[in-house]
């Protein structure tokens, strides 16, 4: 019997596409509002530009190396050009075949620009953007086809319901190679590089968290339990993390702030992601304080190594994604998604365990080589770190030639407010993400 198209499914689908590239626009805010005065629209754009090079990218081959039959390791050219992708549905499926491709493309738009929060203020625009055209084919298409496509780690038997190790541990760990690469930014004393403008991050973040529903959920790729599940373990593990990580910030001897409060919550949504659909409510709360709390003391131990992950992606991303692919080994259970199967807590053994472990080590090891050898391959193209100079004064006139306040001096757009997070104020005293 042919597949039918179910519209309740598809409606609910077209829906969640929608909400996964809102987090883009919610991105740039949350990001912008971390940065200096002189660098919000430049870092704004830095998220605003995937959502041309990423999705043209996708329509002309990324689909098809991500999802068309090939080999274990990447896709065939079944797809190229969005060939053989109509209205009719995809096998095994209720949904349009182009609502599952604009769905999935979302995520490959988001995942790029994830990145930008650690290279931002002293990376040239015009690499980045070479950067993240590149890193989508070479690093997010492959990694896709591995775990969501029929590649080796979907065979190996790892779990990952919306990205664990497909967007945040691919864009952690290279984020934190990037930072790497590029070298510490210039600051003064008097710019320390705290948030400029809180208001912006707490729009990002509910933004973000908005969105995240259709991230999470629209994975379940049908209006049903699964999804309804998502959506619950979804903004539970968010709400922990967040409560954790004010009561950290307390426990340090810090005021609760608004930054550390949407820092935390954003790590929520990246640690439940791999697994929100196969991992019950009680679960989804542990996940998200376990999660929020690693994160916190990472931020902390990264910054006494010296290294400038502006935003903290790595901290954020990588390890709230490792987290959360690690403890999907131990908290799923077929008891809330028979297409799952049980963890270590529920009598699954170390199978499943051990599964996810492979899963983000290959998936680091890959993505962070990858990123290393772009970057090598542009900086000697076109260079990647703006000069001295265009650093100093901020990217926004000097890549851009506008200014976000054009009625301030420019003494005023370093001056920022006193530290309100952790992630944004100790880690440049001495010398904030998603």
């Amino acid at each position: 019997m042919e597949p039918s198209i179910d519209t309740g499914n598809t409606a609910w689908m077209l829906t969640s596409t929608a909400l996964v590239l809102l987090m883009t626009p919610g991105l740039a805010f949350f990001y912008g509002g971390l940065v200096r005065g002189k660098n919000v629209l430049n870092t704004m754009m830095m998220s605003v530009i995937a959502m041309g090079v990423v999705a043209i990218q996708w329509a002309l081959f990324g689909y098809s190396l991500s999802f068309a039959e090939g080999s274990s390791f990447i896709g065939g050219l079944g797809f190229i050009g969005l060939q053989n992708v109509g209205a009719a549905p995809v096998e095994g499926m209720t949904i349009p075949h182009y609502a599952f491709m604009a769905f999935q493309m979302m995520f490959a738009v988001i995942t790029p620009a994830l990145i930008s929060g650690a290279v931002v203020e002293r990376m040239k625009f015009k690499a980045y953007v070479f950067f993240i055209l590149a890193w989508a084919i070479f690093v997010y298409d492959p990694l896709c086809h591995w775990v969501w496509g029929g590649g080796w780690i979907a065979d190996l038997g790892a779990l990952d319901f919306a990205g664990g190790t497909v967007v945040h541990v691919s864009a952690g760990v290279s984020a934190l190679v990037a930072a790497l690469v590029l070298g510490r930014r210039q600051l003064v004393e008097s710019e320390e590089g705290r948030a400029h403008n809180v208001p912006f991050v707490l729009l990002g973040a509910a933004l973000l968290w908005f969105g995240w529903f259709g991230f999470n959920a629209g994975s379940a790729l049908a209006a049903d339990g699964i999804a309804a599940l998502a959506i619950v373990t979804t903004n539970l593990a968010a709400a922990a993390a967040m409560v954790v990580w004010v009561v950290l910030d307390v426990w340090k001897g810090r005021r609760p702030s608004a930054v550390g409060a949407a820092t935390g919550a954003v790590v929520g949504l990246v640690t439940i992601t791999p697994a929100a659909g196969f991992v019950t409510p009680m679960g989804a709360l542990v996940m998200g304080l376990l999660g929020a709390a690693v994160a916190f003391f990472a931020i902390e131990r990264l910054s006494k190594l010296g290294i400038d992950d502006t935003l903290d992606v790595f901290a954020c991303h990588g390890v709230g994604g490792i987290v959360g692919s690690i403890l999907t080994g131990v908290f799923a259970t077929k008891a809330v998604n028979a297409g799952g199967a049980d963890g270590l807590l529920y009598g699954g053994g170390t199978e499943l365990l051990v599964a996810q472990t492979i899963s983000v080590l290959a998936a680091a090891a890959f993505a962070g080589a990858c990123t290393a050898i772009i970057l090598v391959v542009i900086k000697a193209m076109v260079g990647i770190r703006a000069n001295s100079e265009l650093e100093d004064q901020g990217l926004d006139l000097g890549d851009h030639g506008e200014a976000a306040y054009p009625d301030e001096s420019p003494a005023r757009l370093t001056q920022v407010s006193p530290p309100v997070a952790p992630h944004i104020a100790d880690k440049h005293s001495a010398t904030g993400s998603e």
